[in-house]
């Protein structure tokens, strides 16, 4: 079967370092009702290359659990965690800015890779592709379109958009296999979501959700991958 990614990247896209922008994504897959399957998204964004370093920022919570749970998944799966703690507001919010280490660390490393994948939607970005563009490497940026600034995707060398491989990388939990396995998951303390959340999540109203419920009714086994990207050459 032909990969989902042949369609978006050259055949051979050399060393690629991976950045992304945890909680920009977990926000905009929750959005769509979806949650993110990072071990797949992780073998989707490396067709093509080798993996040189693959890094995943996020504010945390030291007294979450889960979330310290969830954390050391992704660093035994490929992942290196940037993690700054998060800092509470007086309106009651939580939030960790993380911007500023991601552009470092994109700078830094530059001449260690040909490829840099930047997973986010936030604008801010866009004086930090540049200056690694600047630099000779090759910058993509992947994101859910409604939740990338459409400067972000004008400065990146191509643009993927996760909207057309939501088949490809969302956790399911449709047969006994992946239930077993989002069960152990949940018992070890690796999954936020509860059932209920979960459950809503998965039968949210979306357009993916009602064009993947179209899809089924023709054919329950077959994933129709778009022939042509949708963004810039």
């Amino acid at each position: 079967m032909e990969s989902p990614l042949n369609f978006i990247g050259d055949s051979s896209r050399g060393r690629i370092a991976i950045f992304i922008d945890g909680n920009n994504l977990f926000h905009a897959a929750r959005t769509i009702g979806i949650e993110i399957d990072y071990a797949k998204l992780l073998k989707l964004l490396c067709h093509g290359g080798s993996l040189l370093r693959a890094f995943f920022y996020t504010g945390v919570d030291e007294n979450a659990a889960k979330q310290q749970g969830f954390l050391l998944w992704m660093r035994r799966n490929g992942y290196r965690v940037v993690q700054k703690e998060l800092k509470i507001f007086p309106d009651g919010t939580k939030k960790a800015n993380l911007d500023v280490e991601i552009a470092v660390d994109m700078l830094g490393l530059c001449g260690k890779y040909e490829t840099a994948i930047l997973v986010s939607g936030d604008e801010d970005f866009s004086y930090a592709v540049n200056a690694v563009a600047y630099k000779g490497a090759r910058v993509e940026v992947a994101g859910f379109r409604n939740n990338t600034s459409p400067k972000l995707i004008d400065v990146a060398d191509r643009f993927i958009d996760l909207d057309s491989l939501i088949p490809y990388i969302v956790k399911e939990p449709d047969s006994e296999e992946q239930k077993a396995a989002i069960a152990a998951a949940k018992a070890n303390g690796l999954l936020f979501m509860d059932d209920d959340v979960l459950q809503t999540a998965r039968e949210r109203t979306s357009p993916f959700m009602s064009k993947r419920a179209a899809q089924e009714s023709k054919s329950p086994t077959e994933v129709t991958i778009p022939k042509h990207p949708a963004g810039r050459e």
